[in-house]
């Protein structure tokens, strides 16, 4: 059960970031594009880490799918697209620091534990 509710939290917070940098420059993504988005990025994820990819694929594997939704839900110019997706990525780092040490959580792979460092 913890897994499952790690997995909706990693995928709440990744459309959450979505949505929010959105928001804050074209407003044309609506939720459940959001949440569309966030789901295929962290299902991504997570399956490339439960196939034991290595760490290089785990990380780069969902990027490509959330860059490609963005563009195609967003319906703007390639240099809004790329503004919205850079604002995302910007917001989806801000959340995962604090989630992450506030927490002990990964917000992208639920699956992968965070050093008691």
């Amino acid at each position: 059960m913890k897994y499952f509710s790690s997995f909706i939290a990693a995928i709440t917070l990744t459309s959450l970031s979505y949505f929010l940098g959105d928001l804050f420059l074209t407003k044309g993504l609506l939720i459940w594009q959001a949440l569309i988005i966030g789901a295929s990025v962290v299902i991504l994820g997570a399956t490339a880490e439960k196939l034991r990819a290595p760490m290089w694929l785990i990380i780069l594997t969902p990027f490509p799918v959330g860059m490609l939704l963005l563009f195609f839900f967003l319906n703007e110019s390639w240099t809004m697209w790329l503004s919205t997706y850079s604002f995302t990525l910007l917001i989806y780092v801000i959340i995962h620091v604090i989630i992450s040490s506030l927490f002990r959580f990964h917000s992208l792979i639920p699956a992968w534990k965070l050093s008691k460092g």
